[in-house]
């Protein structure tokens, strides 16, 4: 197996800031966000384009202004969601809410002109009880998805997100009681880069809107794949985008309609963004039939994905003092007392054990996990054994570093107990 390279960060700089900010924490280059950023934004459209960024990936309210000033508008998936993105000076009118569970102010939400997409028949009624008349969009689960894993594709018969598409009349029929106005199909496929796939799913979503005649709107969601190892393939944003472009132009010329394109990547935005700092505080073996396993100082309180999915995410050793040469063979742990807290699980099996091949470090040596920048510092689980959530910092476009959430005080642990 070959050695993994540091992806946007030198050796140098991973000492320098282990130096300034301790270890673990977060790191994420400004440079690459805003690179990804152009990218989508440059997604094949027929009729108009707005990209969404999944804040669920990385909600620090600094990346979503990078992203808010770049031009790119909110995916939120509740409604803390939503008042956390306002919080951080995005306008309402900016944020798209579609959730599994309805806010307790959602009327308010509503009436400050976010964009709700109901994902279920029991949310267009309640919709309609709280805002009679008002426009929508409607989430449908078009009977197909896409993903590395079945907990990572969110459509088709195993998948809750979203009104099943054969139940299309019976969203019309709710719809019309409440004098609800469709303005917007929405649906998302999970994390996959098939691009028939997507043509398919494209075309079962326009099949749906020919039975919603105010739709002006088909939102595509998110589920572009990252390839975080040099094995994994990514999604081509062109080549998936170019047939979607053509079908819409191909329902135009039948139709008359000319549907604005949305997409939601999250995933595909700040995955390679961003990694993660780690000293390596100590290393024991388990005799020759057994492993040599690194223990770092961080683990499933900062990067839960492996532990969760069998993901992988690039290992880089950084000597604290100096390049390092010799190789071998290791299992990464975390530092949580949890037999699941593992950085080299098997390739989709969390259950299974994969040594992989690294720098052959000492203690106090770094290891940068690389692939962090979605999903990880947003999905967690944090203060588990009490470890304090761990700081973020952004390596901005003059090269300074910036501090964007500070180390979490360990009396914040408890305080709030009664």
């Amino acid at each position: 197996m070959n050695l993994e390279n540091l992806r946007f960060l030198s050796p140098d700089q991973v000492r320098q800031l282990a130096s300034e900010f301790g270890t673990p924490h977060y790191v994420y280059s400004e440079d690459l966000l805003c690179q990804r950023a152009k990218e989508t934004l440059a997604f094949p459209h027929a009729f108009g384009l707005t990209v969404r960024f999944a804040m669920k990936a990385c909600p620090n309210r600094n990346v979503l202004s990078i992203f808010s000033n770049m031009g790119l508008h909110i995916d939120a998936s509740s409604g803390w969601e939503v008042q956390r993105a306002m919080a951080a000076g995005i306008p309402a009118s900016h944020i798209s809410l579609s959730a599994q569970e309805l806010p307790a102010n959602l009327g308010e939400l509503l009436d400050l002109g976010i964009v709700f997409n109901a994902t279920s028949l029991n949310q267009i009624r309640q919709t309609g009880e709280l805002r009679p008349g008002r426009e929508i969009g409607v989430r449908f689960n078009p009977g197909l998805g896409s993903g590395g894993t079945n907990r990572t594709n969110v459509g088709g018969p195993a998948s809750s997100f979203g009104i099943w598409h054969e139940q299309a009349d019976e969203a019309m029929t709710l719809l019309e009681q409440y004098q609800l106005k469709c303005v917007r199909i929405h649906s998302h496929i999970g994390s996959g880069s098939d691009p028939a796939v997507w043509q398919r799913v494209a075309g079962l979503n326009l099949e749906l809107v020919r039975k919603f005649p105010d739709v002006h709107t088909l939102d595509l969601g998110g589920g572009f794949k990252v390839g975080r190892m040099a094995s994994e393939q990514s999604t081509d944003l062109q080549e998936i985008g170019a047939p979607i472009r053509d079908a819409l132009k191909a329902f135009a010329t039948e139709t008359g309609r000319e549907l604005h394109l949305e997409i939601e990547p999250g995933t595909y935005l700040v995955a390679n963004a961003g990694a993660i700092i780690s000293r390596i505080q100590d290393k024991v073996n388990t005799g020759e039939a057994g492993y040599t396993f690194y223990r770092l100082d961080t683990g499933m309180t900062d990067v839960l994905r492996p532990s969760l999915y069998g993901a992988q995410h690039p290992l880089i050793v950084v000597g604290r003092d100096q390049d390092l040469v010799d190789t071998h063979e290791a299992i990464i742990v975390g530092h949580c007392c949890e037999s699941g807290d593992i950085l080299t699980p098997a390739v989709g099996d969390p259950e299974a054990l994969q040594p992989r091949r690294v720098h052959q470090a000492e203690i106090n040596d770094y290891l940068v996990i690389e692939g962090t920048g979605a999903y990880c510092s947003a999905m967690c689980t944090h203060n588990y054994n009490s470890f304090p959530t761990s700081p973020e910092v952004l390596v901005q476009q003059d090269g300074n570093y910036k501090m964007i959430r500070k180390p979490q005080p360990i009396e914040s642990l408890w305080e709030r107990e009664i």
